[in-house]
């Protein structure tokens, strides 16, 4: 694994603020040169451990997200995982419960979208769920762990312009080649993004900052938990009485342990990617934080071993 410091950690927290920042600006900020700004995140993104892709939002592109469960025989996970990565329309391919089951997130045009019979199947199949996300109810601005090491004052530097929801937005066959090229990087130089796209480099610079103006995209950093310091994930599938749901939920805003959280159809109602220095953290954290919230009526725990595919696209391996 690669060297990581706290200045990394600085500029991972810069880059979740602002994906596009420039590395004067964000050398500004953390009080550096350019060039030491610049050679860091290179040394980063070059060893594959940290990179910056744009992402669609799906609730204001009129898409929907589904919680995929896909439970297998032991010598057929891998393959599995493989294949749904490679899908443009599914992101966070993980392999869990000891490499028994993968769990992504696929995204569909809409609510009527056929789903099920485009997913694998087979006689090494035994079980695929799907449950409709119905609201982000935590994470939705980044990791804890990975955000908690610039100030308030050095965040609202370089803090962008909040997004104008009554923007209108109408996606074209260009903004979708530009939303996948920005999946891939979403710090591609604007000649190369203009090349992808076929506009011109003035055209990408405008309708980029349309884009995300409007909401119909962010930027997310991509970076292994391990290289914070912490070494246990697991995904939480939690049955909770609706009429505590949002309590719930507003509970696990303030846990940093999860990295991400929300509501979801289905028996277990809400689920939530947590994070922990080692199992026994992971044994306090569902003891006395979690298990203590009253609502929650059962709590389904699933070690996740592999991350196969996070928010951006697949590239091939080094």
């Amino acid at each position: 694994m690669v060297d990581f410091d706290r200045l990394d950690e600085q500029l991972v927290h810069a880059l979740q603020v602002d994906g596009r920042a420039s590395f004067s600006r964000i050398a500004a900020v953390l009080g550096i040169s350019d060039r030491t700004t610049a050679r860091r995140y290179h040394r980063l993104r070059e060893t594959g451990a940290v990179r910056v892709v744009g992402v669609p939002s799906s609730a204001r592109l009129g898409r929907v997200d589904w919680l995929i469960r896909i439970q297998c025989a032991p010598d057929t996970a891998v393959a599995v995982a493989a294949t749904m990565a490679r899908r443009d329309d599914t992101s966070w391919v993980c392999l869990t419960s000891g490499g028994l089951e993968v769990t992504c997130i696929t995204h569909a045009e809409g609510p009527r979208t056929p789903l099920l019979q485009q997913l694998p199947h087979g006689p090494r199949i035994t079980s695929v769920t799907a449950q409709c996300m119905l609201r982000a109810v935590a994470g939705t601005a980044g990791w804890a762990g990975r955000t908690a090491a610039l100030t308030d004052e050095q965040v609202n530097e370089l803090r962008p312009a909040s997004p104008e929801y009554d923007v209108p937005l109408e996606l074209t066959a260009q903004d979708e080649r530009l939303l996948a090229e920005l999946a891939k990087d979403g710090r591609t130089a604007y000649p190369a993004l203009a090349a992808a796209t076929g506009m011109p480099e003035s055209t990408v610079r405008r309708r980029l900052g349309e884009l995300l103006r409007s909401g119909a995209m962010y930027f997310d950093v991509e970076a292994d938990p391990m290289m914070f310091g912490y070494a246990t994930e697991a995904i939480l599938w939690m049955s909770v009485a609706p009429s505590a749901l949002s309590t719930v939920a507003d509970a696990l805003t303030r846990h940093p342990e999860i990295a991400y959280a929300a509501a979801v159809t289905g028996a277990t109602n809400l689920f939530g990617f947590v994070v922990c220095p080692d199992p026994d953290a992971l044994y306090d954290y569902l003891a006395d934080r979690i298990g203590t919230l009253p609502g929650i009526t059962h709590i389904e725990t699933v070690p996740l071993t592999t991350t196969v595919k996070r928010a951006g696209t697949l590239l091939p391996r080094r």
